[in-house]
């Protein structure tokens, strides 16, 4: 029952809701005593032939009236307990959401995206149950119990009371240890659940690739082998769980046999009446949905402990990007100054990046080339804060990055990744994506100067055009073409285009790249490429190798250096011309 603890900070919060709610299921629980005794006291007075017309009604009067209140209350009593769990449900489905916007980078790349999805699905249902069904199958069964128990013992036979309850010791320690197997189990089962969803959505997301390399029966066989072993381990809660209601049945059937025995006994010897043993044993009949919701309700807990774990678990994942207690509220702008020493990822050993040193100017363009895996992306990661934890210090306008309220430092990024995403939503909407009401005009304007405009004009529904999940419907180009275009209409201090001109021709990089000069006047602008021709306007050029600056300065400076540049300069130039037939 250690969930119940663990979920107080909520029925504390909800104590109205659901003390209204207890109360009147235990009203309920009171009430429904009545109709066992009327039913004994109408047979006593049959059997003693004093039974009248007049005395028959009032005690169906009486049951007709407490079988409204009762139907009256328990409605009440759903909602006030029912919809608190909800509303539960909701918070933690809030909690959680706000908690992934707030994690960085770092924390996705340890976790799977249909583990996430479990959490927030799976596990919040069972949490919900626990807090709904649970709690009525808590209150219900102990206060039905408990009255039903006072009642025989009080208004029939104490003797007989107790001889009933003797095998209720064996069910109590059956279903703890019932429920201790249950909560083990459950736990693997969300766990391959959450595989399962991890392997759904990531089959659906790629399956493009999967179609590519004709992997489609190997696909469906990894999925059944991970869709049985759901099965296999649902089975063995479904086992586990199926051992409760025989278990219970069985207790119960002990007590009836024990009742009819003893109380026929007691009947003889005059102890008591044929009325009273009747009624015992539809107070009895009574105890039958306690002892079975005991059942049901160490189920419901430990699922729902298991799954509020799990969600605990995660919500426990310290933000490891936070504001500084004096941050500023202000949007940077001025100079970048970039001083790292030694960056090293999380859990990781080797460096990636060190003794990087440089400043580009307000306005101007820094280039950025390099190898694959020098360093490029990871280097423009640091500026945007999605990793801290380098030795030095990068600056803008004369403050430290962590300096500033992280919300301000994004608003003045406009970053157009290597990874191009577009929402499932229309062509217009992406681009807006962070200018929800910008008009039409400006939407144009910010297509245009990336050289999109008229691709989108040529689309079935122009900027109408709901683009498909990831963008799934648009060319690798248009794709980035459109993130550019939802950067540049954030009019950011610091625009960043990481490689994000690879999929277009060179005659559209050139017009691109020529309209961003116009455009971006005393902005700055940072790209990293992989084709020098996107970069060779830069005011400053850096290229990085294995994490390290090894070249530095001017397109016509790193010309004269004799170095990497140069020969890749070079290298490129020779392929451009055998391309085009030379």
């Amino acid at each position: 029952m250690r969930v119940f603890l663990d979920l107080m900070w909520y029925f504390k919060q909800e104590k109205s809701a659901y003390i209204s709610g207890i109360i009147m299921l235990l009203v309920v629980a009171f009430i429904q005593l009545a109709p066992p005794r009327i039913i004994g006291i109408v047979v006593d007075e049959i059997a003693q032939g004093t039974l009248t017309g007049a005395g028959l009604l009032k005690w169906i009067g009486i049951l007709i009236i407490a079988a409204i209140l009762m139907y009256s209350l328990r409605y009440y009593w759903r909602i006030k307990i029912f919809g608190s769990a909800v509303k539960l449900a909701r918070l933690l489905r809030n909690q959680l959401y706000n908690h992934f916007t707030n994690m960085s980078q770092a924390f996705y790349q340890k976790r799977r995206t249909g583990d996430l999805m479990a959490h927030s699905t799976n596990d919040l249902q069972a949490i919900q149950q626990t807090a709904g069904l649970g709690v009525l199958t808590l209150f219900d069964s102990l206060a039905t119990g408990g009255f039903v128990i006072v009642a025989m013992a009080t208004t029939i036979s104490w003797k007989l009371t107790l001889i009933c309850l003797i095998p209720l010791p064996l069910m109590a320690f059956l279903t703890s240890w019932y429920g201790t197997m249950l909560h083990r189990e459950f736990h693997q089962a969300q766990e391959a659940f959450s595989s399962l969803n991890d392997k759904t959505q990531e089959s659906i997301t790629g399956i493009k690739v999967i179609k590519t390399f004709g992997q489609e029966k190997e696909d469906i066989e990894d999925f059944r082998k991970q869709s049985e072993d759901v099965v296999n381990k649902n089975v063995k809660v479904a086992k586990i769980d199926s051992l409760f209601d025989p278990t219970i049945s069985i207790i119960v059937g002990i007590s009836f046999f024990l009742s009819i025995a003893f109380g026929s006994r007691y009947v003889l010897n005059g102890e008591l009446t044929i009325g009273q043993l009747i009624s015992f044993t539809a107070y009895l009949s009574l105890l039958i949905w306690p002892m079975l919701a005991f059942g049901w309700l160490f189920n419901i807990v430990e699922r729902g402990r298991a799954s509020y774990d799990r969600v605990k678990t995660l919500l426990s994942v310290r933000v490891d990007i936070q504001d500084q207690k004096d941050a500023l509220d202000i949007v940077p702008s001025g100079d970048i100054q970039f001083s790292v020493e030694k960056f090293v990822y999380p859990n990781e050993t080797d460096s990636v990046l060190k003794n990087i040193n440089f400043t580009i100017k307000r306005g101007e363009t820094l280039g950025i080339v390099g190898k694959t895996g020098a360093g490029k992306t990871t280097l423009l990661k640091l500026l945007i804060r999605q990793f801290e934890g380098y030795e030095g210090d990068i600056r803008v306008g004369g403050r430290s990055i962590s300096s500033y309220k992280l919300e301000k430092l994004r608003e003045a990024i406009g970053y157009v990744p290597q990874d191009h995403f577009l929402f499932s939503a229309t062509v217009g909407e992406n681009i807006a994506f962070a200018q929800a009401d910008a008009s039409q005009e400006t939407i144009h304007e910010a297509a245009k100067v990336a050289y999109i405009h008229e691709d989108i004009l040529e689309f079935t529904d122009g900027y109408k055009t709901v683009v498909g999940e990831r963008g799934v419907s648009l060319s690798g180009g248009q794709k980035q073409r459109i993130s550019i275009a939802r950067a540049l209409l954030m009019n950011p201090e610091i625009l960043i285009l990481d490689d994000s001109l690879s999929a277009v021709d060179a005659k559209t990089e050139e017009a691109i790249l020529s309209k961003l000069k116009q455009n971006r006047t005393n902005k700055t602008t940072i790209i990293t490429a992989h084709r020098l021709s996107a970069i060779q306007h830069a005011n400053l050029i850096i290229v990085l190798d294995d994490g390290e600056v090894i070249e530095k300065g001017t397109h016509k400076e790193l010309l004269q250096n004799n170095g990497w540049y140069k020969d890749m300069y070079y290298r490129q130039q020779l392929e451009e011309i055998v391309e085009h037939g030379g």
